[in-house]
């Protein structure tokens, strides 16, 4: 797939996904140049993306958003694709980007596009999942990432336009991967915040409940099977732990 007029650039932020960033990087072979930032793989990483052509950069671990604006930064093309070792570009989005970042006007220097995920087998398309709109398509030096611990954002200076072809995402590796992720990004937000008292807990048990709700009922996950049921019981497990675990640092 050729590029007809502006050029686009991936940044992609890495550690141990030797496993899955074979399957983005041959997605992404419409691009002008491709960069890995690693933050230290241990697993052939590194190896497997430099065998494929792909240009890696070692950089140590200051955040998400910190490590996606360094990769950002070293990008030179006139478009910057930022994407998780996790995801996939399908041609039907690469087409539809390709064919946006040539028409796109003055004023317009992002783009956003829904994502699908792929949960124990299934793609989910409900229970707030999807369609999860993402910024991720940006014109180079319009845009920042901001340097939530948790959540990041890309914020651009300048309007945003909307795509319809989705980022196809392999989210978890499993439900362990699942809870291990709760885990680690609800120690993150306690880390974040300052400590608070028992009845903050209690509260977390009620805020744990309509979360369950939203996901599965509100949101109709009840509709993506038994990984629907997962995802709500993980998503208020996740809310529940977060006001524990801050409870706990004045515990």
């Amino acid at each position: 797939m050729n590029m007809e007029n502006s050029t686009i650039g991936i940044a992609v932020i890495t550690k141990n996904e030797v496993d899955r960033i074979g399957r983005l990087l041959k997605s992404v072979d419409f691009a002008n140049e491709i960069l890995v930032v690693d933050s230290g793989s241990t697993d052939g990483t590194q190896d497997l993306c430099r065998k494929m052509g792909v240009k890696v950069v070692f950089n140590e671990w200051p955040g998400f958003g910190p490590q996606k604006q360094f990769a950002m930064d070293q990008i030179r093309s006139d478009w910057i694709l930022n994407l998780d070792a996790d995801e996939e570009v399908s041609v039907e989005l690469a087409e539809e980007m390709i064919e946006a970042v040539n028409k796109a006007d003055p004023q317009v220097n992002g783009f956003s596009m829904p994502r699908l995920s792929k949960y124990l087998g299934r793609w989910i398309r409900h229970g707030g999942w999807y369609p999860d709109y993402k910024i991720r398509l940006v014109r180079r030096g319009s845009s920042r990432w901001s340097d939530d611990a948790l959540h990041e954002k890309l914020q651009v200076d300048g309007k945003v336009k909307q795509l319809s072809k989705p980022i196809l995402h392999y989210v978890y590796r499993g439900i362990s991967d699942h809870v291990n992720t709760i885990n680690r990004f609800s120690e993150v937000y306690a880390q974040g915040r300052t400590p608070a008292g028992s009845g903050f807990v209690i509260a977390g048990v009620g805020h744990a409940f309509v979360k369950f709700l939203e996901c599965y009922v509100w949101k109709l996950g009840v509709l993506d099977g038994v990984p629907g049921l997962i995802i709500a019981m993980n998503s208020s497990w996740y809310v529940f732990l977060k006001h524990a675990k801050r409870w706990e640092r004045n515990a």
